[in-house]
């Protein structure tokens, strides 16, 4: 899947969108606070990052596609992206079944690997940065 015609674009993508940031302000304060910590990570990949809400939810992308998003439910949050499918994920946190998309379930009072977690996120960064540079 290097074809960039295989990524979600949106090219109304913008640096930073103060819609997103009163998105993650909403209640459930304790799920919304995780959802903020996670976008926070996708927000610092690089000074190519750009964001738009699709969907209903905050989504990041490498200027104008797609890598990850986050979403708040009414017991977890999710860390979603849009290439899971073709990440590597040693410590088997992706789930889905999709063509493309996998996210990881993050509930609170239940730890995570947030190590690893933010190794999937950059990963999914530079694997849709890789894909964009293909083109």
């Amino acid at each position: 899947m290097n074809n960039i015609n295989q990524l979600f674009i949106f090219t109304e993508a913008a640096h930073h969108l103060p819609q997103i940031d009163a998105w993650l302000s909403n209640e459930p304060n304790e799920l919304f606070s995780i959802a903020r910590q996670w976008f926070a990570i996708f927000r610092q990949c690089g000074d190519d990052v750009n964001e738009i809400m699709h969907d209903g939810c905050p989504t990041a992308c490498v200027n104008d596609a797609a890598f990850g998003y986050v979403n708040v439910f009414n017991s977890h949050m999710n860390v979603g992206f849009f290439t899971g499918a073709f990440l590597q994920d040693p410590h088997s946190l992706l789930e889905g079944t999709g063509k493309r998309m996998r996210h990881v379930k993050v509930r609170p009072g239940i730890d995570i690997d947030s190590r690893a977690l933010s190794e999937l996120i950059e990963w999914a960064y530079l694997d849709v940065k890789g894909r964009l540079g293909s083109q």
